[in-house]
């Protein structure tokens, strides 16, 4: 999963870039409803489970007056200037020095929740943060570390990366899977071993953890059960690339999913190696390089479709790669921007649509083609098909044309 994980981490690092120049403009807005930080905020709680209330912290509570960014533009400014600073520095002094700056401002309602956003800027320096984290620590370390304040935060995250590099061979450099660990300690799933050295309250603790793994195995087979009944994203890219080829086009698959396996060989056999007119100076040619499947016309070389399979992951990600080769310096022949998806997905494509944030895709030919309708017609299509008409008559319009 973690060529997928990428993907996301660009995108809400691009989502993050839009606040802070909204910001910057002065047209932010004095709403977390409807604003660029909302989308972003959105697709963090998409990712796992342990995001999912993510968006608390921002939202406004007027009888609070909390957060207070939406009436204080010199807060809202200095809000700004913490994400641009952490999008733009490398190092943990200087994410640690930005984080003492805002928090010697004392805005209220802009506490360690903010801790969720600069994780994935700096997703091996900053660990995620929610109650159930701060729970799950405690009760692992005997700790009585306290919401709300950043220093505790900031302690909190010494002892969780002293944990990481103790128990490095179990976990990850992504301070993701420690937050994973701790989230499932202080939400319940599993119980925390007993710290004192009591070998009863330890079988005990032992015995409790086998049901957990019974029960977690269990989940995983019915999981994986009903996975076997879906095409797998590797499919639909292949269906795709075979596709584009029968209509004579060049294909793009995606830089990172290029040697992948795929039937007897790897998917990108066959394919372009280089994305033309796609040099690392060329503004958003890195997110273009990561769409899932481009259709190129084989004598001008430019693109004429782009694909986006969204299989499980969050659609947002994929419409900001969209607007990246849409609206980008480089001019193209695009004749479609296609969401691919499963056939019960495109509510949720619909619901992300009509968002303020993607109001510029609203000009686009952006269509959506679910699994099922190319699964049943992409042989014909092959074999008569001419254009990009018949892709075009088994998708539905997303945005008016």
């Amino acid at each position: 999963m973690w060529d997928e994980r990428l993907k996301n981490f660009r995108s809400i690092r691009r989502g993050l870039q839009q606040v802070v120049a909204e910001i910057a403009d002065g047209t932010f807005g004095v709403a977390y409803r409807g604003s660029s930080l909302e989308t972003v905020v959105h697709s963090i709680a998409e990712q796992r489970q342990i995001f999912k209330g993510a968006d608390h912290a921002f939202l406004w509570k007027p009888k609070l007056r909390i957060p207070d960014i939406y009436e204080s533009p010199a807060n809202q400014k200095a809000f700004g200037q913490l994400l641009d600073t952490c999008l733009c520095c490398n190092t943990e002094e200087h994410v640690v020095s930005a984080i003492h700056a805002i928090d010697a401002r004392k805005i209220k309602g802009l506490g360690p929740a903010v801790a969720n956003l600069l994780y994935f800027l700096h997703p091996t320096i900053m660990p995620p943060f929610n109650t159930a984290i701060v729970k799950g620590y405690n009760a692992l370390t005997g700790s009585k570390v306290k919401l709300g304040r950043w220093e505790d935060y900031l302690a909190m995250r010494q002892g969780i990366l002293k944990l990481n590099a103790t128990y490095r061979s179990l976990l990850s450099n992504d301070l993701g899977a420690i937050g994973g660990l701790l989230f499932d300690l202080g939400s319940g799933r599993y119980s925390a071993p007993p710290l004192e050295n009591d070998k009863t309250a330890r079988e005990l603790w032992e015995a409790d953890l086998y049901q957990v793994r019974e029960q977690s195995a269990k989940e995983a087979r019915i999981l994986a059960a009903e996975r076997e009944t879906d095409h797998t994203h590797t499919e639909i890219q292949g269906w795709l690339r075979d596709l584009g080829h029968s209509l004579g086009y060049d294909v793009w698959i995606a830089a990172n999913d290029r040697s992948r396996p795929w039937q007897d060989g790897k998917l990108g056999d066959g394919c372009l190696s280089v994305l033309p007119g796609f040099t690392t100076a060329t503004q958003g040619a890195e997110s273009v390089r990561l769409i899932d499947v481009l259709w190129l016309d084989r004598e001008s070389q430019r693109i004429v479709a782009a694909f986006e399979i969204e299989h499980s992951t969050t659609i947002y990600s994929g419409i900001v790669r969209m607007l990246d080769l849409a609206l980008g310096s480089e001019a193209q022949a695009l004749e479609g921007l296609f969401l691919v998806a499963p056939d019960k997905r495109e509510a949720d494509v619909r619901e992300q649509l009509r968002r303020p944030a993607f109001s510029r895709i609203a000009d686009l030919k952006v269509r959506y083609l679910p699994y099922g309708a190319l699964e049943k017609d992409r042989a014909s299509i092959a074999r008569f098909g001419q254009s990009m008409k018949p892709i075009e008559a088994i998708s539905h319009a997303l945005t008016p044309i």
